[in-house]
């Protein structure tokens, strides 16, 4: 008896053990799956794998053969189905591991050298070739950014929904419901819209940038920036539609544009704290603000309940800068900035002092903010917006700010025919796809005085106009003459999301990797375009103009990354030591896993 009781005891006391570790291992995975779907612990560690996936040839060796090998020809492989939404220097990982004071690890971080891109991003499962402007103002296919975040969040307030294949774009706003165009009539009561004095616009945390999209309507070429931040893919939706818009952060640093480039700034709902940190948010838009400028802020603090103080500091700030409030309309504030440097309000009281005469405001590439006010320069000719040309003259007009350059009329003249005689080339014999509904989204990589862009200006394209940080500066000729563009560093990845733009122009390719100072290059042409594979379009088109020797190099990567290509002669009327290189990207099968 005493054998035959105690074996059942036995046994059950296994099997309660064995059901306890099957039950705790259970809701374990209950546990885990719930905090990846629905807690940042789950974007962290995707960002961990991906990172972990992409930027994986940590052995500096390995990563020269590899490189040696993508410059011989030899196909480069996908990138893991789960990054296709990748954005090197702009990393969750990545930026996770910096300070959140003044919003710090949202600006760029970039991947150090041995973690670079050594794969192509994949564009999404159900991604279709974009629906062609203007109709992609209103609507975009759903498959191509399938982030439903803001259409769940902003649904209600105007910014977009979504509706069977499509995410659909009804034009409103936090601040503007009811639409874009209602708000900008309402706008235009007050500064003057629509007359060509007001050019270039800066808008500050855009959301999906309807207000750019339909200040098109008014020939205002508007700059859309915002952060990757918990409103995901907002600037994706953007270009996906066809507005002009990058990422950037105001936080530390100058954003990446020279002084005194937009005719208006912009915030809706922004919820910038402009007077924190002795005014320096203010101050930064005061720098990119050209004299006469007008700078708009509509929601809080303007007449905001409970941020009452907050409202009063911004207008006092405004006045120690002797700007002007020229209209408070509901929670929509309008200020427009003295054309001179006669305020005498900056030589007295509480007021920023003037920056240093050496400080050159026009230098934004990983620059602190300051918070001192910059003087005007002393350049021949108006710079006021009341004083430069009205659009569109002053698409073709010389710019004053290159005055100080020996004889800039003549070769800024002579570079706009130039442009005139290419762009013409490029069209008729090379029969590429400039003003046909294929291509929206332009980007020149070293863009000079923006004469490509000034050259297709009649076309239904915008042109983002690169000018390489460490290069001489004209971006700020570039804004003059009404059109826009960025300061980059194209050894680091560019702040856009994969697949923005339809067509791709680069003069010099080799220089823009070129060590001036020491000699060789700065990064590899496999880096360069890689980048440029990763922010192109499936079936996009890229041309690539230089010496015959860097095309030569340049075609044999691309048909690394997957790349058709001709190569031609240039126009006529060159000196003919350049060759060009037309390349179109490939509609490249997906891989069928993410390992």
């Amino acid at each position: 008896m005493g054998h035959v009781s105690v074996m059942p005891l036995k046994r059950q006391a296994r099997q309660w053990k064995l059901l306890d570790l099957v039950s705790g291992l259970m809701f374990l995975a209950v546990v885990m799956f719930l905090m990846f779907v629905f807690t940042p612990l789950g974007n962290s560690l995707a960002a961990s794998g991906r990172q972990a996936l992409v930027g994986s040839m940590s052995d500096p060796k390995q990563r020269d053969r590899m490189i040696k090998m993508v410059e011989a020809g030899q196909p480069l492989e996908a990138c893991p189905l789960d990054s296709a939404d990748h954005i090197p220097c702009e990393d969750p990982r990545r930026s996770s591991q910096f300070s959140r004071e003044r919003n710090f690890y949202r600006e760029r971080h970039c991947p150090p050298p041995d973690q670079k891109l050594l794969c192509l991003i994949p564009r999404p499962t159900f991604y279709k070739i974009p629906v062609p402007w203007p109709q992609s103002l209103y609507k975009i296919w759903h498959g191509n950014v399938p982030h439903n975040k803001i259409a769940d969040r902003k649904g209600h307030q105007g910014w977009m929904k979504e509706e069977g294949p499509y995410f659909i774009f009804p034009g409103g706003g936090t601040m503007f419901p009811d639409g874009a165009v209602q708000y900008i009539q309402k706008l235009k009561q007050y500064m003057p819209i629509g007359d060509g004095r007001i050019r270039t616009a800066l808008d500050v945390g855009c959301g999906v940038a309807s207000f750019g999209g339909y200040l098109l309507n008014e020939n205002v070429l508007t700059m859309s920036f915002a952060p990757r931040d918990s409103h995901k893919s907002q600037i994706q939706f953007a270009l996906e539609r066809g507005i002009p818009a990058f990422i950037a952060m105001l936080g530390t640093r100058r954003l990446s544009f020279p002084a005194r480039s937009f005719d208006l700034a912009h915030c809706s709902r922004c919820l910038i704290p402009f007077t924190a940190y002795n005014g320096s948010y203010f101050i930064e838009m005061d720098r990119l603000l050209r004299p006469g400028g007008y700078f708009v802020i509509s929601g809080p603090p303007v007449l905001w309940l409970k941020q009452e103080k907050e409202w009063a500091d911004l207008q006092d700030f405004a006045r120690m800068l002797c700007y002007e409030l020229v209209t408070v309309d509901g929670n929509t504030a309008i200020w427009k900035k003295p054309s001179n440097d006669s305020c005498s309000a900056l030589l007295r009281g509480p007021a920023p002092d003037l920056c240093d005469e050496h400080d050159d405001l026009d230098v934004a590439w990983y620059v602190p903010l300051r918070d001192c006010i910059g003087r005007l320069p002393s350049v021949k000719g108006g710079i006021a917006v009341d004083a430069i040309p009205k659009w569109p003259e002053r698409l073709n007009e010389p710019p004053p700010r290159g005055s100080r350059t020996k004889n800039f009329e003549d070769i800024f003249k002579a570079d706009t025919r130039r442009w005139g005689r290419r762009v013409s080339y490029y069209k008729k014999t090379l029969n590429l796809k400039l003003g046909s509904s294929t291509v929206r989204n332009i980007m020149d990589m070293n863009a000079g005085f923006g004469g490509f862009a000034a050259a297709i200006i009649s076309d239904p394209v915008w042109v983002m106009n690169v000018v390489p940080a460490y290069r001489s500066n004209t971006l700020g000729v570039i804004y003059d003459r009404g059109l826009i563009g960025v300061y980059h560093d194209w050894c680091e990845a560019f702040s856009t999301y994969p697949r923005t733009y339809d067509f791709i122009h680069v003069v010099g390719i080799g220089s823009l990797i070129r060590d001036v100072s020491r000699g060789g290059n700065r990064c590899s042409f496999v880096d360069v375009m890689i980048e440029m594979d990763r922010i192109l379009r499936p079936e996009g088109t890229v041309v690539v103009r230089d010496i015959p020797m860097v095309i030569e190099k340049v075609a044999k990567i691309a048909s690394a990354i997957h790349w058709s290509t001709e190569i031609h002669n240039t126009e006529p009327e060159s000196n003919g030591k350049e060759k060009l290189l037309v390349a179109s990207k490939q509609f490249w099968p997906l891989q069928s896993s993410s390992s």
